[in-house]
């Protein structure tokens, strides 16, 4: 007479126990955005124009784990059945294994620290001097007058109007990026590039201009590291094509900066 008792508490506890690994994974989620956000490293993820959605969804996912909470607890006190916890729904996985995966994925999250993509994969990428066709393209563009005050993205977008080199030549520089060394440069030759995102981290990608070392070794600016290039603008034959070079007459190493994309 009692053996059926054990699957009938069985039947009731697991609808509890799915509802409440939805809740864990819900509050997870809400949790870890609103850590990257706290901790500044959202911007190594989003474009400042999204950045208020993920905060806005991490306030909402948070709000809704404490309120199916509460409903959770009301019920459990209530003398509604258990099996009513849980309503059934569409699912490629069954019960509770997505928001156990979820749940792996948002704690997995909260012990990763994100980090801005390396000199590596800029050249995996390609690093280019120019914006393509594929990617975001600007409709109407007023750069710096002063060439001095320009940044790097905005001399590439200048080059991307009108690409002639020796239009700038003389021109002076002053701008901050990371270095590259692309195997193809010679030795006295590196890069400074920055990535660039429209939307976030996943649509990144890396432009760059050669700098001519004056002590003519690259060895000495490690890849990765950002440095404060100063100097004047010159044509140069790189890689067989004419090139905009920057002659520096001046490179100091500084500190990666908290949002180290551009837009």
């Amino acid at each position: 007479m009692t053996a059926p008792a054990r699957p009938r508490r069985l039947a009731k506890t697991l609808p509890w126990l799915q509802s409440l690994l939805d809740i864990a994974a819900i509050s997870a989620w809400g949790i870890l955005l609103l850590k990257f956000w706290l901790t500044g490293k959202i911007n190594i993820l989003l474009h400042p124009d999204y950045v208020w959605l993920a905060y806005s969804a991490g306030f909402f996912l948070v709000g809704l784990g404490l309120l199916k909470s509460s409903q959770l607890v009301w019920r459990s006190r209530s003398k509604r059945p258990q099996n009513s916890i849980a309503p059934q729904h569409f699912s490629l996985f069954p019960p509770g294994w997505g928001s156990a995966l979820m749940l792996v994925v948002a704690l997995f999250g909260l012990q990763f620290t994100p980090q801005p993509f390396s000199s590596q994969v800029a050249l995996d990428r390609g690093v280019t001097d120019t914006l393509t066709m594929t990617r975001s393209q600007p409709q109407a563009f007023r750069g710096a007058s002063n060439p001095e005050k320009r940044s790097l993205v905005e001399w590439i977008r200048t080059l991307n109007i009108y690409p002639e080199p020796d239009a700038y030549t003389g021109q002076k520089v002053n701008l901050s990026g990371f270095a590259i060394h692309p195997p193809e440069m010679p030795q006295e030759y590196m890069a400074i590039a920055r990535f660039v995102i429209t939307c976030c981290a996943a649509d990144a990608y890396p432009v760059g201009l050669p700098v001519k070392l004056t002590g003519g070794d690259r060895s000495a600016y490690a890849p990765d590291k950002w440095f404060q290039v100063e100097g004047t603008m010159a044509t140069e034959m790189l890689a067989g094509k004419r090139q905009l070079v920057i002659q520096a007459s001046s490179l100091k190493e500084i500190p990666e900066p908290a949002s180290p994309y551009d837009y």
